[in-house]
């Protein structure tokens, strides 16, 4: 059963209705391509299964390890690699579970490696604990520099740990096997652990290679939010390698009861049935890529874009507007992107666009953003 494009069953006025960030956060005359929540309806599995729970008064604490099992056929059919059911624990969220994990396998005060340009809250968190972040910046082609990330392993010193974003937000870079499997290398030669936060993994339609099939002693997390849009249901994974299983052992008990029942009921029936939903929805990201490049180059030359292999994420490069163009792009376009310059060293001069809309928004925005640039430019 082949299901309809996801991104072209929403209106503008429809998704005006919604209260979430995405569509609250500014004026309603301010086109949202923003933050990382989807324009679609939620597939039909994982509507019913929360309308079901509600239904039963099914809204109580979580228990067993369905969410598991759902991963791992998933991964399965999908990566040709399932996590083991018995080395996974349920976590609030990938970010409340990125912070456990670090608790699990480095000291209070460790640092932390990061490849950026990368997603913000991995600065905010780190830096919320008092650690110092480490910056391994990718290199020009968005790929990870090994030369780098080996410095920057010897400066945060044994005991360290690498936050590791695969696929990477915001490029959308999914890493190779050999490439992952030079992470490990380097980390055990260095001592320091790695931590995958492997959220968008369902969000590339092939080449996705989980850090745990080329490492045993990786911790990684997982969630069905980006893919299926759950960030209000909160849900995630953590999924330890077999030599790691002791690190996730000893995760505090307490962590489990933060998910939310009704979240994991929801993740558990997108991994399960919402397989269809998800092709239908890479069908079109891959419209939404075309769409876009073909915008930008006739209305944009001067915006260089490469179409990433995963995330539903465009990372345009306009450094030829200066070093914050979101400014700009909001200011006089009425376009909100995310500035660049909060993902780190490589991110002034970028901006990160949310491709997972409608054709029609997509279109909109970058008209704006034209206007907004040939303004610009003419004062």
């Amino acid at each position: 059963m082949t299901s309809a494009n996801p991104f072209r069953q929403l209106t503008l006025d429809q998704l005006r209705r919604r209260t979430s960030m995405k569509w609250r956060h500014y004026p309603e005359d301010v086109l949202p391509v923003w933050v990382a929540e989807m324009d679609v309806p939620l597939a039909e599995p994982v509507a019913r299964a929360i309308i079901e729970a509600v239904e039963r008064g099914d809204t109580g604490y979580p228990n067993g390890t369905a969410y598991a099992e759902a991963l791992a056929e998933f991964a399965k059919t999908r990566w040709d690699w399932a996590p083991a059911v018995e080395r996974t624990k349920i976590v609030p969220d990938v970010m409340m579970g990125v912070v456990e994990m670090f608790r699990l396998v480095s000291h209070r005060d460790a640092p932390v490696v990061v490849n950026s340009p990368v997603y913000p809250p991995f600065f905010q968190f780190v830096e919320s604990l008092g650690r110092q972040v480490v910056e391994a910046p990718l290199g020009a082609d968005a790929r990870i520099d090994f030369a780098v990330l080996e410095a920057a392993f010897v400066k945060a010193g044994k005991g360290s740990v690498h936050l590791l974003c695969n696929p990477q937000n915001p490029t959308g870079t999914v890493h190779t096997a050999a490439e992952l499997e030079e992470v490990a290398r380097l980390s055990r030669a260095h001592g320091v652990r790695v931590v995958a936060d492997e959220i968008h993994a369902p969000l590339t339609a092939e080449g996705f290679v989980p850090y745990l099939s080329v490492a045993d002693d990786g911790l990684s997390l997982m969630s069905a939010s980006k893919a299926w849009n759950l960030a209000g249901l909160k849900a995630a994974l953590a999924i330890a390698g077999p030599a790691a299983a002791d690190d996730l052992a000893r995760l505090p008990e307490e962590v489990g009861h933060g998910p939310s029942h009704v979240g994991i009921l929801a993740h558990t029936a997108a991994f399960r049935h919402g397989v269809d939903w998800l092709d239908a929805l890479l069908d079109g990201l891959d419209e939404n890529r075309r769409l876009l490049a073909g915008l930008l180059a006739e209305h944009l030359p001067e915006v260089r874009y490469a179409p990433g292999q995963g995330t539903y994420l465009a990372w345009l490069d306009c450094r030829a507007l200066g070093d914050d163009p979101a400014r700009t792009f909001l200011k006089r376009g009425k376009v909100a992107l995310n500035s660049g310059i909060p993902f780190g060293t490589g991110g002034a001069g970028f901006v990160r666009m949310n491709l997972a809309t409608s054709p029609e928004i997509i279109t909109e925005a970058v008209h704006r953003m034209s206007k907004a640039w040939n303004e610009t430019l003419a004062s």
